[in-house]
C-alpha cells in the first residue's frame, strides 16, 4: 500500500486537524486538497460516489447543509450530489481519504488503523 494519501478537507476543521496529526505520528505522507480553495474535479466526486455511500458524503447537520435552498437538497441521483457537492463543497463529511486502493469518510482512530496499518 502506498505511504502517501489523498485528502480533501478544511484546514480549520477539528476533525482534519486530529487527522493529519495522525497521519504525521505515523509518518503516512498526505497531500492535502482544500475544499474552501481548491475546485474539485467532477471526476474525484464520481470516484466518491462509486466508492462511498451517498448519504455519508454529505454532512446534513452542517452550517452549510442549513443554509442550502431546497431545490438543491433533493439529492435522487448522482448528478444532483455532484451539481450539489460542486457548488457546495464545504457541504462534505470530513476528511475525505484516499489510501491508495479506496476512500473513506471520517476519522476514528479505531478504522484508520485498519485502513493505513
Amino acid at each position: 500500500m502506498t505511504k502517501k494519501v489523498q485528502m480533501y478537507g478544511i484546514k480549520n476543521c477539528d476533525t482534519v486537524r486530529k487527522a493529519i496529526a495522525w497521519l504525521n505520528e505515523r509518518v503516512i505522507d498526505c497531500e492535502f486538497h482544500d475544499l474552501k480553495k481548491e475546485q474539485i474535479e467532477v471526476s474525484t466526486i464520481n470516484h466518491w460516489l462509486n466508492d462511498v455511500d451517498r448519504d455519508t458524503l454529505i454532512n446534513r447537520r452542517s452550517q452549510t447543509w442549513h443554509k442550502v435552498p431546497t431545490e438543491d437538497k433533493l439529492l435522487d441521483t448522482n448528478d444532483a450530489i455532484v451539481k450539489l457537492i460542486t457548488k457546495y463543497p464545504t457541504i462534505l463529511k470530513r476528511p475525505i481519504i484516499y489510501n491508495g486502493l479506496f476512500w473513506s469518510v471520517g476519522f476514528s482512530e479505531d478504522a484508520w488503523d485498519e485502513l493505513f496499518l
